[in-house]
Parts: C-alpha cells; sequence; structure tokens
C-alpha cells in the first residue's frame, strides 16, 4: 500500500468528528490523531528525507486530497527536507499558505517560512515584505510571525512594520500574531517590547498575549 492507502486504512469516524469539530468544521479527517499519524508515516518519511530535491508533485497531490491528515503529511514532509529550500520555492510555499488556509497548517508551514528565510534574506526582504501588505489575513500573520525563533537576530524595523501596517486589521488571526509575536521576542528583549506596547495603539488581545512575560 502507498501512505494513502496506509492512512484510509486506519480510519476512525469517531475521532474524525471530533477532529473535525475542533477545526470548526473547516475541513474532513480521516481520524488519525498525531501520534499514530506520526508512527504511520515513520517509514515514508525516512525515505523521502532523503530526496535531493523537493518533491512538489507529492506536496501538491497532498493537498489535492480532502482529509486534513493529507495536508499535515505534507508539511511534515516539507519540515524533514527543510534544508532543500530555495528563494525560489517561495511562490509555492505561498500557494500552500493560502490554500485551504487555517491555523494549524499556516502556523506549521511558518517554521519552514522562517527557516528559508533565514538563509536567504532575500525572500524578508522582497518576498514577505508583500505579505505584511497582503488583503490574506494568513500572508499577514505569517509577515508577522516568520521570526519567531530568531531571538536575538530578529529585525524589529521589519517586525514593527509588519505589526504597524496590520494593528488595526480587527481579525481575530492577526490580533494574536502580534501578540505571540510581541511575547516570544520579549523573552530576547523585554524593554524593546514593553516600550513598543506602551507607544503603539494595538488591540487588547495583542497587549494581552504580548504582555505575558512582561
Amino acid at each position: 500500500m502507498d501512505i494513502f492507502d496506509i492512512f484510509y486504512s486506519h480510519k476512525n469516524m469517531e475521532n474524525a468528528f471530533h477532529m473535525s469539530k475542533y477545526m470548526k468544521n473547516q475541513f474532513p479527517f480521516i481520524g488519525l490523531k498525531k501520534p499514530e499519524r506520526v508512527a504511520l508515516a515513520r517509514d515514508f518519511l525516512k525515505l523521502k528525507k532523503k530526496d535531493s530535491q523537493i518533491d512538489w508533485d507529492f506536496i501538491f497531490k497532498c493537498y489535492s486530497m480532502p482529509e486534513r491528515e493529507f495536508h499535515y503529511l505534507a508539511i511534515d514532509y516539507m519540515d524533514r527536507v527543510k534544508d532543500l529550500f530555495t528563494s525560489e520555492d517561495m511562490g509555492n510555499i505561498e500557494k500552500l499558505i493560502t490554500t485551504k488556509s487555517w491555523w494549524d497548517t499556516v502556523d506549521y508551514i511558518n517554521r519552514i517560512v522562517g527557516h528559508v528565510a533565514m538563509k536567504y534574506p532575500i525572500v524578508k526582504d522582497e518576498i514577505i515584505h508583500k505579505w505584511i501588505y497582503s488583503d490574506n489575513i494568513w500572508l499577514k500573520r505569517i509577515s508577522i510571525i516568520f521570526q519567531l525563533k530568531y531571538k536575538e537576530k530578529t529585525d524589529t524595523k521589519f517586525l514593527e512594520k509588519a505589526i504597524l501596517h496590520n494593528s488595526n486589521t480587527g481579525e481575530f488571526f492577526v490580533d494574536k500574531a502580534i501578540g505571540w509575536a510581541l511575547r516570544e521576542y520579549s523573552k530576547t528583549n523585554k524593554k524593546w517590547v514593553k516600550d513598543f506596547i506602551e507607544n503603539n495603539d494595538l488591540s487588547k488581545l495583542s497587549i494581552r498575549e504580548g504582555s505575558k512575560y512582561l
């Protein structure tokens, strides 16, 4: 059996119902909880990790499937081969961010984006910079949070621009992202975050989330 058949052979309708409900019924599920999904895909991903180039056909095939577990599988694969990504792959990554979007996949893809942007500054300066001004809330979200793990390497001017341009959207997932980015950076530079919150007009949600470690 291929990996798709393996997943389907472990379908659990009860789990699928509750998993879909948790995700606001945005997507159908097979019913594989993460530990089982990881175990079922382990051998497959171990083999795929040896790929010498990104298998975009496989990734997009996963995304063409209705069940959410296949979207997770695509991103699990991307995580295994993240060192193969270059700035040339950002067009396809953007397609994934804006396809069947919800916080679960977007935040996982964000880790890949952060990794690529760290290696290739042009990604931040020319691609993610455009996402700040996008009408798509998920691209906005990533423009705010892609530096989550950058610590002292965080480009604060970029972060400030991304936050201030999007601080009045009224979108929950954008306001939450602002708070998340500030909270994470406060672990590295508490004073910068404190001053930023005090001197700018942010939503109550962003302030509450961003102030947790101040």
